[in-house]
């Protein structure tokens, strides 16, 4: 049995049959060749967007593959290739001490970068699909194959690596393009407001208020375990936004390119009366409501039985379902 406690944020205490990883593309088809990798497995990355639910009865498998290598650079742009066990952020911070743009407003987002092409994470008005030109992947067979990103089928928090006939794809390398012309995206949450605060708008002034402002909401899973952002923010069309509005006026959302507006989860949680309380040992957070927290011993069991009375009010009183973004292990 191997201890999963140091692979999941959620700080949930449960063991794997086995636990195998790898440094690179070669160690990883030779543990393929020599039928190492057995069913059932779970490739993971950092675990901040898993929930086990109980013993995972198979392997599990993590990537350790390092390294951000430039493969084309000119005077407007750059090309980067990224090893998937990278951690995120020290991707992020690597971008913006180069001077790179675009990768800053998913600052601190937890996790390593195999993942975050898997998941497609996004903040602050920013996906990583917009960063992404390609994804190198091995599969079960130890065949290697290149996803450019319009065969990824990214949509919000969805690819098609999350698909179940793709759970044998192993993404190894990550290709972004970032700009080296000053560009920002600004116009989300309280961005703007914060940045008042300093006497020049800067790469490493964006990066530091994205920090200071996720601080200020999300716990770090180190002392209460989470896994940040629990619940998607729910897509609708633009007659439920109105019909909402006349009994809610001032319902925040988000207007998106088809025609189709996202409504902030959060609020509509914060507007049922969670924040901040508890079940038993699993709690919604006490700032910011789309965060669930493992108050200490929390199994996985207890942070469902939350989340469903959770999902339950918000579809009782807003007639809107809203789904975990976190991945449940059972």
């Amino acid at each position: 049995m191997y201890s999963l406690l140091p692979y999941n944020t959620f700080g949930i205490d449960v063991n794997a049959d086995r636990f195998l990883e790898y440094t690179s593309v070669e160690e990883l088809k030779k543990l393929i060749a020599q039928g190492a990798i057995t069913t059932p497995f779970l490739h993971i990355g950092g675990g901040s967007n898993l929930l086990f639910t109980k013993d995972y009865d198979g392997l599990i498998l993590h990537s350790r593959i390092e390294g951000i290598e430039v493969t084309e650079e000119d005077a407007r742009s750059v090309s980067v290739r990224v090893g998937a066990g990278v951690v995120w952020d020290d991707f992020v911070a690597y971008c913006v001490e180069h001077g790179w743009y675009g990768a800053e407003n998913l600052s601190l987002i937890p996790g390593e970068v195999g993942a975050s092409a898997v998941q497609n994470i996004g903040a602050y008005g920013v996906e990583v699909k917009d960063l992404i030109t390609a994804v190198e992947t091995v599969n079960i067979q130890a065949e290697e194959r290149v996803y450019s990103v319009d065969e990824c089928g990214y949509t919000y928090r969805d690819s098609i690596f999350k698909r179940p006939e793709n759970k044998s794809a192993f993404v190894t390398y990550v290709r972004f393009r970032l700009s080296k012309e000053e560009y920002y995206t600004l116009d989300y949450g309280t961005i703007r407001q914060e940045l008042e605060k300093y006497p020049a708008l800067t790469l490493p002034v964006v990066r530091k208020v994205i920090i200071g402002i996720r601080e200020s909401k999300l716990p770090d899973p180190k002392v209460m375990g989470n896994a940040g952002s629990f619940f998607m923010n729910p897509i609708v069309s633009k007659e439920k936004l109105e019909a909402l509005q006349q009994e809610y006026p001032h319902m925040p959302y988000y207007e998106l390119a088809n025609g189709r507006v996202k409504i902030p989860a959060g609020w509509m949680i914060d507007q049922c009366g969670w924040k901040g309380k508890a079940l038993g040992p699993a709690a919604v957070h006490d700032k910011q409501a789309l965060v669930l927290v493992n108050r200490g011993g929390a199994k996985g069991s207890d942070i469902i039985a939350l989340s469903d009375a959770v999902r339950a009010s918000v579809r009782e009183k807003f007639g809107i379902d809203i789904h975990p973004e976190v991945n449940f292990i059972n």
